[in-house]
């Protein structure tokens, strides 16, 4: 009786500590880009609505706030917006995290100015030297005589990120820009306010602002493909090591033909 029992405290205790591992094995958690946010999110319901004892989280926050979480190894995916850095790479291989890169979505950054704005195109040379302060006035670009509303995504953002690298060439933003921690906020500022310019990821533009052509290309499906676009990019989420499991099939299910109408239906750009 009593060897019984001994038995079935075991096997009590066994399945006790199993528990978290399999609620674990049923959990994904992703963070960071907020550009990548819209994709994560709607590819998580459709995954889910698929899969209902999968409970996938996800947050916002910033690419390098994805980069960091997994760094630390508290998310399963990093969403970002941008390649991840050397230096990241080096600092999650000191903790004994291998980031591997999946591509889910291409996209472009858009350069939006406000909907009474009459310049139609800008050159990457220009752009820079707006977001620098070197230009100060629209009239210095063809437009009207008037003041520059510099508005900037914050440095945490993969989308900053891209934009520094491409645009600015590492130069720095003027310290009078408005730096906002979103693509909404930022097309939103630009649409309320005269004079403003801005960026976002195609996914968040509307009606209420203006695209200007870059280099006399607008970004669109075809040149972000081609990277004919000047300010053209990939989308990645990242896992340590290969993805496998759980995290492995929900990543393969984004990139396929059904996720990727999700990502087409987002407003991005698909991978093919």
């Amino acid at each position: 009786m009593k060897k019984t029992n001994l038995i079935l405290l075991v096997s009590l205790m066994l399945i006790i500590v199993a528990l978290p591992l399999v609620a674990q094995k049923n959990q994904i958690t992703c963070s960071g880009s907020t550009t990548v946010l819209p994709v994560a999110q709607a590819a998580a319901e459709a995954y889910m609505d698929k899969n209902p004892s999968i409970n996938i989280s996800v947050r916002g926050g910033g690419s390098g706030v994805g980069v960091a979480a997994l760094q630390n190894g508290t998310v399963d995916i990093a969403n970002s917006s941008r390649p991840m850095k050397s230096k990241e790479i080096s600092a999650c291989k000191s903790k004994g995290i291998n980031p591997v890169a999946y591509a889910v979505a291409n996209d472009a950054i858009a350069i939006v100015v406000h909907k009474s704005n009459n310049v139609k195109n800008l050159t990457v040379k220009q752009i820079r030297d707006i977001y620098t302060g070197r230009i100060k006035n629209w009239n210095q670009v063809g437009g009207a005589n008037l003041p520059i509303v510099i508005v900037s995504r914050d440095v945490a953002s993969g989308t900053f990120e891209v934009f520094n690298e491409k645009a600015l060439k590492g130069d720095k933003v003027d310290g009078g820009a408005q730096m906002l921690a979103s693509n909404n906020a930022i097309v939103t500022t630009v649409s309320s306010t005269l004079g403003a310019i801005g960026y976002a990821g195609l996914g968040y533009i509307n009606d209420g602002v203006n695209v200007v052509t870059v280099d006399n290309v607008m970004p669109s499906e075809i040149t972000a493909k081609n990277a004919s676009y000047p300010l053209s990019r990939k989308l990645y989420m990242y896992t340590n090591g290969n993805a496998k499991g759980e995290v492995g099939r929900f990543i393969s299910f984004i990139q396929s033909a059904e996720g990727q109408a999700l990502v087409k239906k987002q407003g991005f750009i698909t991978l093919n």
